[in-house]
């Protein structure tokens, strides 16, 4: 007989009396098979017919040649027992299966609930039942598996009969029994479909006040949406489908129950023709489909950066079916199977926001664009752009900054960041006497103090502000030159369970800089010593030359503060952000600056004006995103890591875990701060720097096995988290990379 394996263990009445937050919750994710075509039935408000479109689709389904097994869950079930929507399918699809015609079958059924309320006395029996339809000779035998998972006696919404019963239950809980139901496999060879029912309309509440299209979202199962098909329907079926495309979901049918009809008909009319189950199976098929041609055909027609093409071969290539908060839900080909990965790269330092706020941002941003679409900035501007500006100078330019100056990503901030130095260090030194003077390049050369192993981004004038290295070099960029004077910064790291200051001969040469930032990303993960970083700051500006702090990756909590200056204690005259500063899901940056660096560029002449500009300045979605993002960050009561009394993020890295990894013999460093902890593998020669491949095998096995998705820089690798994390998930993730390195060859 094809039945499923039972989910768990009935829990003692004991616990069913306490709030069900347990550990459970954190364990790792399982992977959902789409072997097992499986939808959510979502409503367009109560009383629209869900239950009705279940009973019909499941009695479809077993009324077909396949599937085998049907199972059916309501997570979430108030007015029990008396109203239980898995006892209404458990009796009611077996009564609408074909008398005659077709092959004979035997449906064995059952019926159970985990979890009822202390209320809810005495506790309700399973129930099973033995079905034969169908025609006359050798009968098949189907499945048909009814669960709730969780049960209260109040017929109200789940949130209060919670609270008034007593038995309150987390998120996390309900998404993880989800999640292990979903990755159930029947016990036979026949093919299984999975229904899931929610409860209310799309955006009712659950037990936590959670909105049933945000509880599950995490799962983005494709949905049923079923309409309202009373007076004054239109309206709200139009918004709860427009509430599900909002957070991401694929809408596979949206279904009107016709009121002129009566139920039983109702359901008839779709078991006659089977048009829902053959709609759905149509889009599980094009979706799987999809999905499975995404490698090859990504190999085909995509030029990704920053990788060279002959080493990746295509069954590595990762397909990232969609994200929710941290973890990207990747697809996996052989397995047709979808397993969240923590995104251990921040989507290249950029992700910051947990799922509540990719929600968040996802309307605020819809807002915008219906508001705005886009408009041009000179000379204009718009309520985003002007709260955005604001936000920025009473967070990160606090105190220091006057000015906000926006463009579109990192570099081009860099870029417009050394166009203001320059223009400030002309007026200083009386380069420039007036607007009108007009000074050749052939008679001032300016060049850039900056450190060995920086990174200030692609454009060609940031370049030219980095030392030499695998990303200027002729192959890359034959037009560089190295336009500046490159020092050789001290770092600090942890080493064998010691914090090492490591001192390049160099530093007691005469060198200054103007371009710093606090942990160098690209060139490697290190942290340059602060002591060093204050001294070089307070000499440059003894000498008038404008500082630039590059916080286009530190910025916005990365180094758990706001902004660098607070670890430095030094402030700068001009400042870039983005990544972070946007939550990493639309792209903006701003170069802030102070009023001084703002006067170099007055006059009455306009050729004397920052004359650079991008199309999308200051572009209303970005500008909303980052308004959210920034005040989301800093807000306790939306990020639980904020430290209110000391203005910075709480430790998310367990300190004694950093340690006994720096003490592994194939670790040469690690470096913690913020939300970012980095691991240098000790290797020597080629095996060590940008173009290594010692780390492949290492990051290989964390996606595919541990299910965390890292990109290394040559033989460093790193786990980097949002300033929104919580610490029992680094810890979780931390734990995984432990594992493997001490497993290491």
């Amino acid at each position: 007989m094809a039945t499923l394996r039972r989910l768990l263990l009935r829990p003692s009445r004991r616990r069913r009396h306490h709030s069900t937050t347990t550990t459970t919750a954190t364990t790792t994710a399982s992977p959902q098979s789409l072997s097992s075509p499986t939808f959510a039935v979502f409503g367009a408000n109560t009383g629209v017919g869900k239950t009705l479109v279940s009973a019909g689709l499941v009695a479809s389904l077993l009324s077909s040649p396949s599937p085998s097994t049907v199972s059916y869950l309501k997570p979430l079930q108030t007015g029990f027992p008396s109203d239980s929507d898995s006892r209404f399918v458990f009796r009611r699809a077996p009564s609408l299966l074909p008398a005659a015609g077709g092959a004979a079958a035997r449906l064995v059924a059952s019926n159970h609930t985990l979890f009822p309320s202390p209320a809810v006395d005495p506790l309700p029996e399973r129930e099973d039942t033995v079905v034969s339809y169908g025609g006359e000779g050798v009968g098949v035998e189907k499945a048909l598996v009814c669960r709730t998972m969780y049960a209260w006696r109040e017929a109200v919404s789940p949130h209060l009969a919670a609270e008034r019963e007593g038995m309150m239950v987390e998120d996390e809980e309900v998404r993880w029994l989800v999640e292990r139901w979903l990755a159930e496999d029947g016990d036979g060879d026949g093919e299984v479909w999975k229904v899931l029912e929610t409860a209310g309309g799309v955006a009712s509440p659950g037990p936590s006040g959670t909105l049933q299209c945000d509880l599950y979202r995490s799962s983005r199962l494709p949905a049923v949406l079923v309409g309202d098909g009373r007076l004054g329907g239109i309206s709200s079926t139009l918004s709860a489908y427009e509430t599900l495309l909002l957070r991401g979901y694929d809408v596979g049918s949206v279904i009107l129950e016709d009121r002129g009809l009566s139920n039983d008909r109702f359901l008839y009319s779709y078991l006659r023709k089977s048009l829902l189950k053959d709609s759905l199976q149509s889009f599980h098929s094009r979706r799987i489909q999809r999905l499975n041609s995404m490698q090859r055909k990504s190999k085909d027609l995509l030029w990704w950066p920053f990788t060279q093409h002959d080493l990746v071969p295509v069954d590595s290539v990762t397909v990232i079916d969609s994200r929710c908060g941290e973890n990207f839900s990747a697809y996996k080909v052989k397995d047709k199977t979808i397993v969240p990965q923590f995104d251990a790269c921040a989507s290249w330092w950029t992700q910051g926001p947990d799922s509540n706020l990719q929600i968040e941002l996802a309307r605020d941003m819809g807002y915008a664009a219906a508001r705005y679409g886009h408009v041009m900035f000179p000379e204009n501007v718009h309520e985003p752009s002007l709260r955005c500006a604001e936000l920025l100078l009473s967070g990160v330019g606090k105190d220091w900054a006057s000015r906000v100056y926006f463009s579109d990503n990192g570099s081009t901030a860099i870029e417009i960041a050394l166009k203001m130095a320059f223009r400030k260090y002309a007026s200083d030194h009386g380069i420039l006497v007036d607007g009108e003077k007009n000074i050749t390049r052939e008679s001032t050369q300016f060049k850039v103090l900056a450190l060995n192993g920086s990174y200030h981004g692609d454009t060609l004038g940031a370049m030219e502000a980095q030392a030499p290295s695998a990303y200027t070099s002729f192959l890359q960029q034959p037009w560089y030159s190295g336009r500046g004077l490159f020092l050789d910064p001290p770092t600090v790291y942890i080493g064998n369970k010691t914090t090492h200051l490591s001192i390049p001969p160099s530093i007691w040469q005469d060198q200054l800089s103007s371009c710093d930032s606090l942990i160098q990303g690209a060139g490697g993960m290190h942290m340059i010593d602060p002591l060093f970083q204050r001294l070089l700051i307070e000499e440059c500006k003894k000498r008038k030359i404008p500082v630039i702090f590059d916080e286009v990756f530190t910025g916005f909590w990365r180094l758990g503060v706001e902004s660098a200056s607070e670890l430095l204690g030094c402030l700068p005259d001009i400042s870039c952000y983005a990544k972070l500063m946007t939550g990493g899901i639309v792209p903006l940056a701003a170069t802030l600056a102070t009023e001084a660096v703002f006067e170099a560029f007055r006059s009455d002449s306009k050729l004397t004006a920052l004359l650079h500009g991008h199309s999308y300045t200051a572009h209303p979605m970005g500008c909303t995103a980052a308004v959210k993002a920034i005040q989301w960050y800093k807000d306790p009561s939306t990020n639980s890591n904020f430290d209110l009394d000391h203005i910075k993020l709480k430790e998310l890295w367990d300190s004694a875990l950093v340690n006994h990894l720096s003490s592994l013999p194939n670790v040469k460093r690690v470096v913690s701060l913020g939300t970012l902890c980095a691991i240098e593998l000790k290797a020597e020669g080629s095996d060590a720097g940008y173009a290594s491949l010692h780390a492949s095998s290492l990051v290989q096995q964390l996606r595919q096995e541990d299910n965390i998705y890292a990109r290394p820089l040559g033989n460093v690798i790193y786990l980097m988290c949002g300033p929104c994390t919580t610490r029992d998930s680094c810890t979780r993730q931390l734990t995984k990379v432990q594992r493997r390195l001490e497993n290491l060859n």
